[in-house]
């Protein structure tokens, strides 16, 4: 199935039926269906060609949900990103993607404009809510919009979506997702959660960011309501809006658990309604699963890992959450993952290795990037495939349960050791008080490399360095106990909601 088809098909079963609420507003399936019918309209005639590539610089807005599928349908293919990014970054994706149009809302139009003129292949360009010179307007471009059927989209190999991720080298890649690959994404994951239309689903998380987008992309598939939030700046008020919209499900990034287990007004028996929360992006402390799982009682919770070159990996089936709390499960419906060796043989239970993914979800590659291609597809079992190679260390257990041990940069060696910054962080979080952690290396005479711990504390918290070395030496091989530790008000994160170590280490390598 084409992506654009998710909403087709839930419009013609589910007309009236309510499908998103966001900024105010709320839109029902037809209507959703019939305005990005008319935005697709207005970039045919614009000029826009199948297989062209169109930015959406825009935050989680009802006009971001239109967008997409109104790209889709007219053959086109969307490329999300984020509204905090800057000329310059925004200037390398239009230039590196050879976008045809930029989308994006008044209050952005300055930076787009800004990276707009060092990109020739931008021919036109829209931007919602309010009048901006140098754009059509988003909303006069629908209302204005030519009738009659559109022209043929495509099929479902045709690429759905390109999404700049983070590269080692400084330059984003753009991931390459067909419509089948998202597909068969979005049907795995609503398999197991099993989302149906009674679903409604609260969505804070950047639709930039593929997690909160294929919030988007799964509730229309299923015929669910959306309930679309800016951000979680204001968590007090985001949860209220989950009580009164009588949420179902709540997606969450390790950040937002912590925010919401500080919150002493937050207690158990406030969600009813809420079936199930899921969290990604990093693997959550078993601390927090433990409390989450107390504040959200008769709720599911699922632990899962993935990344943007296949959306998701694996996921905890909820019956195993209380023996395997630090795992993140087993591969998602359809597909499969192992663990492979430097050779790349399968290394023996208990080993670690870098975690490998076969399945329909894999993505294509990265967009002109064929030194990147050459790392992370390669020969897979069969003679006719490629598989994913992650980047990240994992352990498998006994039972083939998966364990994130690290990013395969992100090791550090000290003492003639190798330490997995996950490892030492997932015992920091389970201190009483510390709201946020991060551990790097920094250089030592003696060490080679010594581990630092830079945490931030709960309010009210009092902790001192001895508490935290003290802590983990408990808990902690004695070369895995930090060295150093730094106390910060908040800790930096990325796009993504996760603590953000190489951040953290660019600062103090600037400040030595």
């Amino acid at each position: 199935m084409r992506v654009e088809d998710f909403l087709r098909t839930s419009a013609r079963r589910l007309p009236d039926k309510e499908a998103l609420t966001a900024g105010g507003r709320r839109f029902a399936y037809g209507e959703l269906d019939r305005l990005s019918d008319r935005l697709a309209a207005a970039l045919a005639s614009r000029g826009l060609k199948r297989g062209e590539r169109v930015v959406l610089f825009m935050d989680n807005a009802w006009e971001t949900v239109v967008a997409i599928f109104a790209v889709l349908k007219a053959g086109g293919v969307f490329c999300p990103v984020n509204p905090s990014t800057k000329a310059a970054k925004l200037a390398f994706i239009l230039t590196d993607s050879e976008a045809a149009a930029i989308l994006t809302l008044a209050r952005l139009a300055p930076v787009a404009a800004e990276a707009m003129a060092g990109a020739p292949s931008v021919r036109f360009a829209l931007a919602a809510g309010g009048s901006t010179a140098g754009f059509d307007d988003f909303e006069a471009a629908i209302a204005d919009a030519p009738l009659g059927p559109l022209a043929f989209a495509g099929i479902e190999i045709d690429l759905a979506m390109l999404v700049y991720t983070s590269g080692s080298t400084g330059f984003p890649k753009g991931v390459m997702m067909t419509h089948q690959n998202v597909d068969a994404a979005a049907t795995s994951i609503t398999t197991y959660l099993e989302n149906t239309e009674v679903d409604v689903i609260l969505n804070v998380l950047p639709v930039s960011f593929d997690y909160g987008l294929y919030q988007v992309l799964m509730a229309m598939k299923v015929g669910a309501r959306l309930v679309l939030e800016k951000s979680f700046a204001f968590p007090r008020a985001v949860l209220d809006k989950a009580i009164a919209e009588r949420v179902t499900g709540l997606p969450l990034v390790p950040t937002m658990a912590s925010l919401i287990l500080q919150m002493k007004d937050i207690v158990p028996g406030q969600f009813p309604d809420l079936r199930y929360v899921t969290n990604t992006a990093a693997a959550l402390p078993p601390a927090h699963i433990r409390a989450l799982r107390d504040l959200f009682a008769g709720a599911t919770l699922y632990s899962m890992y993935g990344l943007t070159e296949c959306k998701r990996c694996t996921y905890l089936p909820p019956a195993e959450l209380e023996r395997r709390p630090g795992s993140v499960g087993v591969a998602i419906p359809g597909t499969e993952a192992f663990v492979v060796g430097e050779d790349g043989k399968e290394v023996p239970r208990g080993e670690t290795g870098e975690l490998v993914i076969r399945g329909p979800h894999v993505m294509k590659g990265y967009w002109r990037n064929e030194a990147a291609n050459a790392k992370a597809l390669r020969q897979g079992p069969f003679p006719w495939e490629k598989v994913l190679y992650t980047g990240d260390l994992f352990r498998r257990d006994a039972e083939g349960f998966l364990y994130f041990v690290a990013r395969k940069d992100d090791i550090i060696k000290t003492r003639g050791e190798k330490v997995s910054p996950k490892e030492v962080e997932t015992a920091l979080y389970a201190l009483d008080g510390i709201a946020a952690a991060a551990v790097i290396g920094v250089p030592d005479g003696v060490l080679g490399m010594a581990l630092k711990a830079v945490v931030a504390l709960r309010p009210g918290a009092a902790l001192s360095e001895r508490d935290v070395i003290r802590h983990c030496a408990q808990s902690l091989e004695d070369f895995m106990v930090p060295k150093l530790v730094e106390f910060r008000d908040t800790l930096p994160t990325s796009e993504n909601g996760k603590v953000d170590r190489r951040q953290i280490a660019e600062e103090m390598e600037a400040a030595r």
